[in-house]
């Protein structure tokens, strides 16, 4: 069963990110205040559920949520300020556009970069502890999971519609034969060693 709170008395937002792994597209946050003693059946981490369940709950949490918000950098911003900072940031913004201001900001994982005057907790798996992270974590990743498919209707070469940007067998094949595209993450290794020094070259290299 996960917990409700995490304090007594304050004003908690859950957060969690999406994408944070891909080699493609932007990675996705969300915030979420939920009301004190908050219960939902099947709420759960995002990576444990089915997407109908996922689909399912995310209409349920928007409905129910005191607040709510999802952010996102895409991947040229990945490129330049690094993927940890990338994922703190999109949550920035999804917490920058909360219309309740939380008192404390709940985190999963073990690493965050301030927001504001506000505390924050990082937890460790906080998204199969604490329902609001496990609601950020359904949102984020719903809504990330949608743009990719959105995406892969114009690059149908890389497979996101399946596996949304993840370094699978088939989105590194569509890479060999095709190269990069505009929303792959060029600070990524795309590619195993070798192949990816040959892909850089032939990037780098003017059409003669």
């Amino acid at each position: 069963m996960l917990k409700a709170k995490f304090s007594k008395g304050k004003i908690e937002a859950g957060c969690d990110e999406a994408g944070r792994g891909c080699l493609a597209g932007p990675v996705f946050a969300a915030a979420v205040i939920l009301p004190a003693r908050f219960r939902m059946k099947g709420l759960d981490d995002s990576k444990k559920l089915k997407l109908e369940d996922r689909l399912k709950l995310r209409d349920k949490i928007e409905k129910r949520a005191l607040a709510w918000a999802v952010g996102s950098l895409d991947n040229r911003e990945i490129d330049e300020v690094n993927i940890l900072n990338a994922s703190h940031l999109a949550m920035h913004r999804a917490l920058d556009q909360l219309q309740i201001r939380p008192d404390l900001i709940l985190v999963d994982g073990n690493r965050f970069r301030p927001y504001k005057d506000i505390d924050f907790e990082c937890i460790i798996k906080g998204d199969g502890k604490f329902a609001s992270i496990a609601a950020a974590s359904i949102l984020a990743k719903t809504y990330r999971d949608e743009y990719m498919e959105r995406m892969h209707l114009q690059h149908p070469c890389y497979d996101w519609c399946n596996n949304k940007g993840y370094p699978t067998k088939k989105h590194r094949e569509g890479i060999r034969l095709h190269g990069s595209c505009s929303l792959h993450r060029k600070t990524f290794r795309l590619l195993p060693e070798a192949e990816q020094l040959e892909l850089d070259f032939e990037a780098s290299t003017p059409d003669i």
